[in-house]
């Protein structure tokens, strides 16, 4: 057994023995505890995170992710307040330990890495493919098994430890990575073909497997809506072709699909369960006609759910910076509801760079219009300008579009929304050189589909964009600077301050430079 093993069934214990931890936290006796406790599994935690938001009655439901419980991988089905179990995918087979690793080897070490390299996939070609398909090989109804000479994580365990708050993860890969491929790219050194190429097959090995899994899910099944979360959910060029390569017709991924979203699944399976003892001792349809009836998120508000400030919190913040005194660069004004989006579309359309923080926080790590920053599309260089001015991004990855929803069928190849921000489509040939920087080396684009239902306030905000310019398109990408999203107005006003972001639209208050 693992020393890995070990520490995990010791963590298991101490979570079990929980409440005892709690009472002593609150400096109570145990028996004062009235809260009742609930052990749920990570990857049931991730499928009711998945469905019991989802706007389906029923359907097929999958977690991809790096381990939880023992577990890497787990498919059911959903109906109504239930989810039933049909399959899974034990330790120490994984495609999140797969997808971390080949990370790691090609020089990006730090969590959350993946991404990036999902980026470099597109600029390189998959000619290491046949490796791949060694390394990660499919089997029966689902089934999937890594070649562990590959990795570390089976016979030597992996440490995870804790540096300014992210987590660290220690070496997955074996030397076989080396003896295969070669030596692993040093961080920070140049980029070459081999490791574009590397990231091409990797990502292509990813998405044949999943839709290996998720043909045999809708064998299974027969359903064609289809509930998806976990750490590789988040994986938006898989996601983007899953409706291309797989029966399936309808997709929701819950925005904050990776570990962060399982509280949320936690919550809604303890309440399903709760539910279905109330209606087995009330007999009664009419109890609960249907779990979702009684939801207290509609799909439309989800992503939506973080704090919200009012003026005048947004008026005292901007006081408190004192920023006409200390800033004499900066003037402020402010507008009102309809003449505010006018305003910041005109900006947009004139090629500043506009910082927009509206309404409630985003949830998950997209910013989809209320902590955001807006440019024009239509401008190829906005692409350096953000990374110059503000992001400090490597020149591979790229920028997303939001745009109307009623016009995603005149811009892009598919048309399924994707209001997270979490699908990555085709865009048509003919549009490709309308929206430059947000048109990434492969002609796709990570897109968010904005309905007015879903934001008004952004949904106007494009919609004057669009009466400007003629495209319904604008460059969204989040409201930060090598940090977490900003959250508070004072976060924006500092964020804006330090950065050359040419406005802040904070509520109906502007912040400009001259």
């Amino acid at each position: 057994m693992t020393r890995q093993v070990i520490d995990r069934l010791r963590n298991a214990a101490k979570v079990r023995d929980l409440k005892d931890d709690l009472a002593r936290a609150l400096g109570v006796p145990t028996s004062r505890l009235r809260a009742r406790f609930h052990n749920i599994e990570h990857h049931r935690a991730h499928l009711a995170s998945s469905f019991f938001v989802s706007p389906f009655e029923r359907a097929a439901l999958l977690s991809l992710d790096g381990f939880g419980d023992f577990i890497s991988t787990m498919w059911a089905r959903g109906v109504g307040n239930s989810i039933k179990v049909l399959g899974q995918v034990e330790y120490p087979h994984s495609l999140g330990i797969v997808y971390t690793a080949t990370t790691q080897f090609l020089g990006f070490p730090h969590y959350g890495d993946e991404g990036k390299v999902m980026g470099l996939a597109s600029y390189g070609q998959p000619r290491f493919i046949g490796e791949f398909r060694d390394l990660i090989r499919t089997e029966k109804k689902g089934q999937f098994r890594l070649n562990l000479d590959y990795f570390r994580h089976a016979a030597e365990g992996v440490d995870m430890t804790w540096n300014d708050g992210a987590p660290k993860i220690g070496k997955l890969f074996s030397d076989e990575y080396g003896r295969k491929f070669g030596a692993a790219r040093e961080p920070n050194t140049q980029l070459t073909d081999r490791e574009s190429d590397l990231a091409a097959s990797l990502q292509l090995r990813l998405e044949e497997v999943a839709f290996h899994l998720l043909n045999h899910l809708h064998d299974e099944t027969g359903l064609t809506d289809l509930g998806l979360s976990g750490g590789i959910a988040y994986n938006s060029a898989m996601n983007g072709k899953i409706l291309l390569h797989t029966p399936f017709q309808r997709v929701f991924i819950q925005p904050a699909a990776g570990d962060s979203g399982t509280a949320l699944g936690v919550c809604y399976q303890i309440l399903s369960e709760v539910r279905k003892g109330q209606e087995q001792r009330a007999k009664s349809e009419e109890l609960l006609a249907s779990s979702h009836d009684a939801l207290p998120f509609a799909l439309c508000s989800l992503p939506f759910t973080g704090p919200e400030f009012g003026d005048e919190e947004i008026l005292r913040e901007l006081e408190i910076s004192d920023i006409k005194s200390q800033h004499p660069d900066v003037t402020s004004a402010k507008y009102s509801d309809s003449e505010i989006t006018k305003r910041a579309a005109r900006d947009v359309a004139d090629g500043l760079v506009v910082g927009w923080f509206q309404g409630r926080m985003e949830f998950g790590p997209r910013a989809l219009g209320n902590r955001s920053i807006v440019v024009d599309p239509r401008r190829a260089e906005m692409k350096d300008i953000l990374n110059r001015r503000i992001k400090k991004r490597e020149p591979f990855r790229p920028f997303a579009p939001s745009i109307l929803a009623e016009h995603v069928g005149d811009y892009f190849e598919q048309t399924h929304p994707a209001p997270t921000m979490l699908m990555v489509y085709q865009i048509k040939p003919e549009r490709r050189a309308e929206i430059p920087a947000v048109t990434h080396v492969d002609g796709s684009g990570r897109l968010q589909t904005v309905s007015r239902a879903e934001n008004a306030r952004f949904y106007q905000l494009i919609e004057e964009f669009y009466k400007l310019t003629g495209v319904p398109v604008v460059l969204n990408t989040s409201f930060n600077e090598n940090e977490p999203i900003v959250c508070t107005p004072r976060e924006a006003i500092a964020c804006f301050l330090k950065t050359r972001m040419d406005a802040l639209y904070i509520g109906n208050h502007v912040i400009r430079r001259r």
